[in-house]
């Protein structure tokens, strides 16, 4: 699953709600509700610094009205979580017994467990 955003200011920990936009060639930074999707050349803010952010001198600054929400799971977030609970429910396969027709040299092969590769120790 993935992790809420974050606001973009150094140090703050909090949770981002608008995005920050700045349209260069109209001298107009926007401050709008948080964007589906993180885009480049766009800063996610939490609410404090939304409602307190000034351009630069010459600049307009069109924020939002409204209340600033952090957004609602989206379907893809809620997918994840379940495929997460699934895998991690998942019993892990059983070993399977050596087969008593094998020869011992075939015993020291590389084999994986898990996510472990076993390698055997060179003679």
């Amino acid at each position: 699953m993935r992790s809420p955003r974050r606001c973009s200011r150094n140090g703050c920990p909090r949770q981002a709600v608008a995005t920050l936009t700045y349209v260069y060639n109209e001298s107009t930074a926007v401050v709008g509700p948080l964007a589906a999707f993180a885009e480049p050349h766009t800063y996610d803010l939490c609410e404090p610094h939304a409602r307190s952010l000034t351009a630069p001198r010459g600049w307009d600054v069109v924020r939002h009205e409204g209340e600033f929400e952090p957004p609602p799971p989206t379907t893809d977030d809620l997918v994840a979580l379940a495929e997460a609970v699934r895998e991690a429910a998942r019993p892990a396969p059983a070993p399977r017994p050596p087969d008593p027709g094998q020869h011992h040299e075939n015993a020291n092969q590389t084999g994986r467990r898990g996510h472990l590769r076993v390698i055997p120790p060179n003679h």
